[in-house]
């Protein structure tokens, strides 16, 4: 999930170089979406892990 957040910041980025301003904000606002579900997922598992006292399989 991260590395869709760094591919739409990257393409983002891009469209602003160009001057697509339009969609340049439409990539930001999706990486920024998707930013936040992923620390909200992050979180949620570092809470579950802490509660549970369960530790992640060794890999």
């Amino acid at each position: 999930m991260l590395n869709y957040v760094i591919t739409f910041f990257l393409l983002a980025v891009l469209a602003a170089i160009f001057g697509f301003g339009g969609l340049a904000g439409t990539f930001a606002g999706i990486a920024k979406l998707i930013a936040v579900v992923f620390i909200a997922l992050f979180v949620a598992s570092l809470l579950f892990s802490a509660i549970s006292g369960r530790r992640p399989p060794a890999l």
